[in-house]
């Protein structure tokens, strides 16, 4: 079965709780991942104790031992433009490097008086913190940017909520700006089985020679509640607007305690992946909306579970 599940995790998981912390707080989740000045770095959603998120970054020189900021990076904004989409708080971010531009884009959820919204922003120095735009329309997140454009246009991929019964699909948007957005259409949508309910990005797409391989999040609502897990679909490199394939089953679910059991339970939910010089990507994901854990996979084992998916027994 280790083709089929290719993810492997790190065996000290959790690798961030909140004992960790070093201020108060209800529980620390969902993770965006990058490499800046030599270390690893974690974007952390930590929410306060009356249940509103901010961010909080923690660094590592080895990927897996991490120390926390005394203090949050970013919290709701009170500029006019932005104060009524975050007055709830950021959550869920996901960092994208644009090696060209020089410059690390943050897309992350706004919760605020009209539901969850997604935000840009921008880094050079993980110091400032400078925002660009709240796109899309209420009940949008889950957006992801490519690391480099396409045709000259930014690309993202977000998950609107679903409209007249339609179940929340991955749908795919260009921009010359980044604040102006052409919705193209649906990427992948809900099909029956484990991830019925809805479809959503987890980390930014990765450029491989086979095409951009995207990681994404299926739910299945059962009996005793929502389960989140890991599926992945491959990308035509020129025209990503086009399935090159996908994995119908899960690839990574929940199945150690630390993802059984917590806040939400039976929840495993990347937000950040680091691809390493040896082929392994390190995914980082929140566990039962409690804790951060770390799994790795070899790439071009995932890309070929995209491309060879023939798994099927009956």
């Amino acid at each position: 079965m280790a083709k089929l599940n290719p993810f492997k995790r790190y065996t000290a998981n959790p690798i961030i709780q909140r004992a960790d912390i070093p201020y108060p707080c209800n529980t620390v989740f969902n993770a965006a991942a990058c490499k800046f000045d030599g270390e690893y770095l974690l974007l952390l959603r930590v929410e306060d104790l009356r249940g509103y998120s901010h961010l909080t970054i923690a660094h590592s020189d080895d990927g897996y031992n991490f120390k926390v900021d005394k203090k949050p990076w970013v919290c709701s904004s009170n500029e006019p433009e932005f104060e009524p989409f975050e007055i709830y708080g950021v959550e869920d971010p996901r960092i994208t490097y644009m090696q060209d531009e020089n410059t690390y884009y943050i897309t992350y959820t706004g919760f605020g008086i009209y539901g969850p919204r997604v935000g840009i922003a921008k880094t050079n120095d993980f110091i400032n913190f400078d925002r660009i735009s709240i796109i899309g329309p209420p009940d949008n997140k889950d957006a992801v940017l490519f690391p480099e454009k396409i045709n000259n246009q930014y690309v993202l991929l977000d998950r609107p909520g679903g409209v007249i019964g339609a179940h929340p699909a991955i749908w795919i948007n260009y921009s010359y700006d980044l604040i102006y957005w052409k919705k193209a259409g649906v990427i992948l949508a809900p099909e029956p089985g484990w991830g019925h309910s809805k479809l959503g990005m987890c980390v930014p797409p990765i450029k491989t020679e086979k095409g951009w391989l995207c990681i994404y999040h299926g739910v299945k609502i059962t009996p005793a509640g929502r389960i989140y897990r890991i599926g992945a679909m491959l990308l035509d490199l020129n025209k990503p607007e086009n399935v090159i394939g996908y994995t119908s089953h899960f690839i990574f679910g929940p199945e150690a305690d630390y993802e059984r059991m917590g806040d939400v339970p039976n929840v495993v939910f990347p937000c950040g992946a680091i691809l390493e010089d040896n082929g392994i990507i390190k995914m980082y994901y929140g566990a039962a909306d409690t804790c951060i854990a770390v799994a790795e996979a070899y790439l071009y084992d995932i890309v070929e579970l995209c491309i060879n998916e023939n798994h099927n027994i009956c």
